[in-house]
């Protein structure tokens, strides 16, 4: 169940990109590029057929996103991912602490090998 509806998702999320490219542009940031055309003259329609297709993606979208949520907090009903860490023991590692002499700078009798050109 939850895979088709993530694909009915997906598909509608690809639709709703595709419809929002396909509506032509009615002035604003797309108008300075010569893409408006008309300016405040020109009537605007109240609902182009593009603009209903918009809106219905767009809820299909919206309500898949909702069944999506729904179904996967069904799943995680058993808790949460820290419930489940809390469960298992924890493993002391313990690591050797370096001695006072290997935290100490090189000396200057310790320099490192360059390589000279001949």
């Amino acid at each position: 169940m939850e895979n088709v509806v993530l694909i009915i998702h997906l598909l509608l999320a690809l639709s709703l990109i595709a419809v929002v490219l396909l509506q032509r542009s009615e002035g604003g940031l797309g108008s300075m590029g010569g893409g408006g055309g008309g300016g405040a003259i020109s009537g605007r329609s109240a609902a182009t057929a593009m603009g209903k297709v918009t809106w219905v993606v767009a809820i299909a979208f919206i309500c898949t996103s909702i069944a999506l949520t729904v179904i996967s907090a069904q799943k995680s009903a058993s808790g949460s991912v820290v419930d489940r860490l809390g469960d298992v023991p924890a493993v002391e590692v313990t690591v050797p602490l370096p001695s006072g002499d290997d935290l100490l700078p090189p000396s200057s009798g310790d320099l490192p090998l360059v390589p000279s050109a001949n």
